[in-house]
Protein backbone atom coordinates (compact mmCIF):
# COMPACT_ATOMS: atom_id res chain seq x y z
CA UNK A 1 0.00 0.00 0.00
CA UNK A 2 1.00 3.63 -0.49
CA UNK A 3 1.25 6.41 2.07
CA UNK A 4 -0.39 9.83 2.14
CA UNK A 5 0.53 13.22 3.59
CA UNK A 6 -1.63 16.33 3.57
CA UNK A 7 -1.59 19.77 5.16
CA UNK A 8 -4.18 22.50 5.54
CA UNK A 9 -3.35 25.78 7.27
CA UNK A 10 -4.86 29.11 8.26
CA UNK A 11 -1.85 31.07 6.97
CA UNK A 12 0.76 29.94 4.43
CA UNK A 13 2.81 27.38 6.36
CA UNK A 14 5.95 25.36 5.77
CA UNK A 15 5.71 21.63 5.11
CA UNK A 16 9.48 21.12 4.90
CA UNK A 17 9.71 19.41 8.28
CA UNK A 18 6.86 16.95 7.66
CA UNK A 19 7.93 16.25 4.07
CA UNK A 20 11.50 15.54 5.18
CA UNK A 21 10.34 12.74 7.46
CA UNK A 22 7.62 11.52 5.13
CA UNK A 23 9.92 11.22 2.10
CA UNK A 24 12.17 8.83 4.03
CA UNK A 25 9.31 6.33 3.87
CA UNK A 26 9.84 6.23 0.11
CA UNK A 27 12.54 3.55 0.25
CA UNK A 28 14.53 4.32 3.42
CA UNK A 29 12.47 3.76 6.58
CA UNK A 30 9.73 1.97 4.62
CA UNK A 31 9.33 0.17 1.28
CA UNK A 32 7.21 2.65 -0.71
CA UNK A 33 9.81 3.11 -3.43
CA UNK A 34 7.77 2.99 -6.66
CA UNK A 35 7.51 6.75 -7.15
CA UNK A 36 6.32 9.79 -5.26
CA UNK A 37 4.77 13.18 -5.77
CA UNK A 38 3.74 16.40 -4.09
CA UNK A 39 1.41 19.24 -5.07
CA UNK A 40 1.13 22.46 -3.11
CA UNK A 41 -0.96 25.50 -3.83
CA UNK A 42 1.19 28.61 -4.15
CA UNK A 43 -0.49 31.06 -1.83
CA UNK A 44 -1.32 34.59 -2.99
CA UNK A 45 -0.34 36.42 0.16
CA UNK A 46 -2.69 35.22 2.89
CA UNK A 47 -5.33 34.00 0.42
CA UNK A 48 -5.57 30.36 -0.74
CA UNK A 49 -4.43 30.01 -4.34
CA UNK A 50 -6.09 28.43 -7.38
CA UNK A 51 -2.89 27.09 -8.95
CA UNK A 52 -0.65 24.32 -7.63
CA UNK A 53 3.05 23.67 -8.01
CA UNK A 54 3.42 20.00 -8.83
CA UNK A 55 6.33 17.52 -8.72
CA UNK A 56 6.26 13.76 -9.43
CA UNK A 57 9.06 11.25 -9.94
CA UNK A 58 9.04 7.49 -10.59
CA UNK A 59 12.23 7.15 -8.52
CA UNK A 60 12.03 6.55 -4.78
CA UNK A 61 11.49 9.64 -2.64
CA UNK A 62 14.41 8.70 -0.39
CA UNK A 63 16.91 8.88 -3.27
CA UNK A 64 15.25 11.25 -5.76
CA UNK A 65 17.26 14.44 -6.44
CA UNK A 66 13.95 16.30 -6.86
CA UNK A 67 12.80 15.19 -3.41
CA UNK A 68 16.18 16.20 -1.98
CA UNK A 69 15.70 19.68 -3.43
CA UNK A 70 12.21 19.93 -1.95
CA UNK A 71 13.43 18.91 1.49
CA UNK A 72 15.27 22.23 1.57
CA UNK A 73 12.79 24.22 -0.54
CA UNK A 74 10.83 26.81 1.48
CA UNK A 75 7.36 25.43 0.72
CA UNK A 76 4.75 27.91 1.98
CA UNK A 77 1.20 26.90 1.27
CA UNK A 78 -2.35 26.68 2.61
CA UNK A 79 -2.90 23.19 1.16
CA UNK A 80 -0.49 20.37 0.32
CA UNK A 81 -1.01 16.77 -0.85
CA UNK A 82 1.93 14.32 -1.04
CA UNK A 83 2.23 10.60 -1.77
CA UNK A 84 4.82 7.83 -1.75
CA UNK A 85 3.89 4.83 -3.85
CA UNK A 86 4.10 1.07 -3.56
CA UNK A 87 2.69 -0.12 -6.88
CA UNK A 88 -0.25 -2.52 -6.71
CA UNK A 89 -2.28 -1.46 -9.78
CA UNK A 90 -0.40 -0.03 -12.77
CA UNK A 91 3.29 -0.22 -13.58
CA UNK A 92 6.02 1.99 -12.12
CA UNK A 93 5.89 5.01 -14.42
CA UNK A 94 5.65 8.78 -14.27
CA UNK A 95 2.01 8.86 -15.38
CA UNK A 96 1.04 6.57 -12.49
CA UNK A 97 2.62 8.74 -9.78
CA UNK A 98 0.28 10.55 -7.39
CA UNK A 99 -0.98 13.15 -6.75
CA UNK A 100 -3.02 13.58 -9.91
CA UNK A 101 -4.00 17.08 -11.04
CA UNK A 102 -7.00 18.33 -13.03
CA UNK A 103 -8.83 21.64 -13.58
CA UNK A 104 -12.46 22.12 -12.53
CA UNK A 105 -14.36 25.43 -12.20
CA UNK A 106 -11.19 27.41 -12.89
CA UNK A 107 -9.19 25.81 -10.06
CA UNK A 108 -6.67 23.01 -9.91
CA UNK A 109 -7.76 19.91 -8.02
CA UNK A 110 -5.19 17.45 -6.64
CA UNK A 111 -5.85 13.90 -5.46
CA UNK A 112 -3.85 11.03 -3.95
CA UNK A 113 -5.10 7.57 -2.97
CA UNK A 114 -3.94 4.71 -0.80
CA UNK A 115 -5.58 1.32 -1.36
CA UNK A 116 -6.91 -1.07 -3.99
CA UNK A 117 -10.23 -0.96 -5.83
CA UNK A 118 -11.24 -4.39 -7.15
CA UNK A 119 -13.11 -4.65 -10.47
CA UNK A 120 -13.65 -0.90 -10.51
CA UNK A 121 -14.75 0.18 -14.00
CA UNK A 122 -16.89 3.35 -13.88
CA UNK A 123 -18.40 4.94 -16.94
CA UNK A 124 -16.53 8.08 -17.97
CA UNK A 125 -18.42 10.25 -20.44
CA UNK A 126 -17.00 13.69 -19.71
CA UNK A 127 -13.69 15.42 -20.29
CA UNK A 128 -11.93 13.83 -17.30
CA UNK A 129 -9.88 10.88 -18.53
CA UNK A 130 -6.98 9.00 -16.92
CA UNK A 131 -3.49 9.34 -18.40
CA UNK A 132 -2.05 6.31 -16.61
CA UNK A 133 -3.63 2.98 -15.73
CA UNK A 134 -4.20 3.12 -11.97
CA UNK A 135 -7.51 2.60 -10.20
CA UNK A 136 -6.67 5.78 -8.26
CA UNK A 137 -6.66 8.11 -11.24
CA UNK A 138 -9.79 6.43 -12.58
CA UNK A 139 -11.58 7.15 -9.29
CA UNK A 140 -10.40 10.77 -9.32
CA UNK A 141 -11.69 11.32 -12.86
CA UNK A 142 -15.07 9.84 -11.92
CA UNK A 143 -15.31 12.00 -8.79
CA UNK A 144 -14.65 15.18 -10.75
CA UNK A 145 -17.06 14.13 -13.49
CA UNK A 146 -19.83 13.60 -10.93
CA UNK A 147 -19.02 16.80 -9.02
CA UNK A 148 -19.30 18.77 -12.26
CA UNK A 149 -22.64 17.10 -13.06
CA UNK A 150 -24.00 17.81 -9.57
CA UNK A 151 -23.48 21.59 -9.53
CA UNK A 152 -24.60 24.11 -12.12
CA UNK A 153 -22.41 26.86 -10.67
CA UNK A 154 -19.29 27.00 -8.53
CA UNK A 155 -20.26 25.32 -5.24
CA UNK A 156 -19.14 26.24 -1.74
CA UNK A 157 -16.89 23.97 0.33
CA UNK A 158 -19.96 22.92 2.32
CA UNK A 159 -21.87 22.00 -0.85
CA UNK A 160 -18.88 20.07 -2.20
CA UNK A 161 -18.60 18.15 1.05
CA UNK A 162 -22.26 17.17 0.94
CA UNK A 163 -21.85 15.90 -2.62
CA UNK A 164 -18.71 13.96 -1.72
CA UNK A 165 -20.57 12.33 1.16
CA UNK A 166 -22.93 10.87 -1.47
CA UNK A 167 -20.27 9.94 -4.03
CA UNK A 168 -17.48 8.44 -1.93
CA UNK A 169 -19.39 5.28 -0.79
CA UNK A 170 -20.02 4.43 -4.45
CA UNK A 171 -16.27 4.02 -4.90
CA UNK A 172 -15.35 2.72 -1.43
CA UNK A 173 -17.61 -0.33 -1.90
CA UNK A 174 -15.00 -1.66 -4.34
CA UNK A 175 -12.17 -1.85 -1.82
CA UNK A 176 -9.82 0.34 0.18
CA UNK A 177 -10.30 4.03 -0.54
CA UNK A 178 -8.13 6.19 1.71
CA UNK A 179 -7.63 9.50 -0.09
CA UNK A 180 -6.68 13.16 0.19
CA UNK A 181 -8.05 15.80 -2.17
CA UNK A 182 -7.76 19.58 -2.34
CA UNK A 183 -8.83 22.44 -4.58
CA UNK A 184 -6.75 25.03 -2.74
CA UNK A 185 -9.67 26.07 -0.53
CA UNK A 186 -9.93 22.97 1.64
CA UNK A 187 -8.43 19.54 2.22
CA UNK A 188 -10.76 16.52 2.13
CA UNK A 189 -9.66 13.27 3.78
CA UNK A 190 -11.43 9.93 3.67
CA UNK A 191 -10.40 6.84 5.62
CA UNK A 192 -11.38 3.32 4.60
CA UNK A 193 -8.77 1.74 6.85
CA UNK A 194 -6.16 4.11 8.25
CA UNK A 195 -5.55 7.87 8.38
CA UNK A 196 -4.37 10.04 11.26
CA UNK A 197 -4.43 13.79 11.80
CA UNK A 198 -3.02 16.29 14.27
CA UNK A 199 -3.90 19.95 14.80
CA UNK A 200 -1.02 22.29 15.58
CA UNK A 201 -1.47 25.78 16.98
CA UNK A 202 -0.03 28.23 19.51
CA UNK A 203 1.60 27.48 21.91
CA UNK A 204 3.78 25.28 19.72
CA UNK A 205 6.03 22.63 21.28
CA UNK A 206 9.02 20.50 20.39
CA UNK A 207 8.28 17.44 18.23
CA UNK A 208 10.28 14.26 17.74
CA UNK A 209 10.30 12.96 14.16
CA UNK A 210 9.57 9.24 13.81
CA UNK A 211 11.51 8.74 10.55
CA UNK A 212 14.48 10.99 11.32
CA UNK A 213 16.66 11.23 14.41
CA UNK A 214 15.58 14.82 14.86
CA UNK A 215 13.83 17.05 17.39
CA UNK A 216 12.38 20.37 16.24
CA UNK A 217 10.80 23.19 18.23
CA UNK A 218 7.74 24.19 16.20
CA UNK A 219 7.75 27.59 17.92
CA UNK A 220 10.86 28.40 15.86
CA UNK A 221 8.94 27.73 12.62
CA UNK A 222 5.50 29.17 13.43
CA UNK A 223 4.05 32.36 14.85
CA UNK A 224 1.22 32.87 17.36
CA UNK A 225 -1.36 33.26 14.56
CA UNK A 226 -0.42 30.04 12.77
CA UNK A 227 -2.72 27.04 12.85
CA UNK A 228 -2.41 23.91 10.72
CA UNK A 229 -3.69 20.38 10.33
CA UNK A 230 -1.46 17.49 9.21
CA UNK A 231 -3.09 14.31 7.82
CA UNK A 232 -1.02 11.20 7.21
CA UNK A 233 -1.24 7.42 6.83
CA UNK A 234 1.09 6.83 9.80
CA UNK A 235 1.97 9.45 12.46
CA UNK A 236 5.11 11.43 11.66
CA UNK A 237 6.07 12.21 15.25
CA UNK A 238 6.28 10.17 18.45
CA UNK A 239 5.18 12.78 20.99
CA UNK A 240 2.01 14.33 19.54
CA UNK A 241 -1.62 13.30 20.05
CA UNK A 242 -2.49 11.97 16.61
CA UNK A 243 -6.20 11.27 16.09
CA UNK A 244 -7.14 8.08 14.24
CA UNK A 245 -9.95 8.59 11.74
CA UNK A 246 -12.80 6.10 11.92
CA UNK A 247 -13.13 3.74 8.91
CA UNK A 248 -15.75 5.27 6.63
CA UNK A 249 -15.14 8.81 7.90
CA UNK A 250 -14.91 11.83 5.60
CA UNK A 251 -13.41 15.02 7.06
CA UNK A 252 -12.83 18.43 5.55
CA UNK A 253 -10.11 20.73 6.86
CA UNK A 254 -10.36 24.50 6.38
CA UNK A 255 -8.15 27.20 7.91
CA UNK A 256 -6.05 24.64 9.77
CA UNK A 257 -8.85 22.88 11.62
CA UNK A 258 -11.73 20.45 11.10
CA UNK A 259 -14.59 22.27 9.39
CA UNK A 260 -17.94 21.48 10.94
CA UNK A 261 -18.41 17.83 11.76
CA UNK A 262 -16.90 15.06 9.68
CA UNK A 263 -19.34 12.68 8.06
CA UNK A 264 -19.18 9.07 9.22
CA UNK A 265 -20.13 6.66 6.46
CA UNK A 266 -20.75 3.31 8.22
CA UNK A 267 -18.67 0.41 6.93
CA UNK A 268 -21.86 -1.57 6.25
CA UNK A 269 -23.13 1.25 4.05
CA UNK A 270 -19.86 1.25 2.14
CA UNK A 271 -20.21 -2.45 1.46
CA UNK A 272 -23.84 -2.32 0.40
CA UNK A 273 -24.15 0.99 -1.46
CA UNK A 274 -26.81 0.26 -4.06
CA UNK A 275 -25.96 2.73 -6.79
CA UNK A 276 -23.40 1.50 -9.28
CA UNK A 277 -20.78 3.85 -10.68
Amino acid sequence: MCQLLGMNSLLPASLTLSFSGFSQRGGCTDHHSDGWGIAFFESDGDRPAKAARYFVDKESAATSPIAAMLRSYPIKSHNVVAHVRRATVGEVSLENCHPFVRELWGRYWVFAHNGDLKDYAPTLHGSFRPVGNTDSELAFCWLLQELAKSHAGVPSVEELTCTLEELVPKIARYGTFNFLMSNGQALWAHASTKLYYVLRQHPFSEVHLKDDDLKVDLADLNGPEDRLAIVVTEPLTTNEDWVAMVPGELKVFVDGTVAGCGCYLPVMALATAAVLV
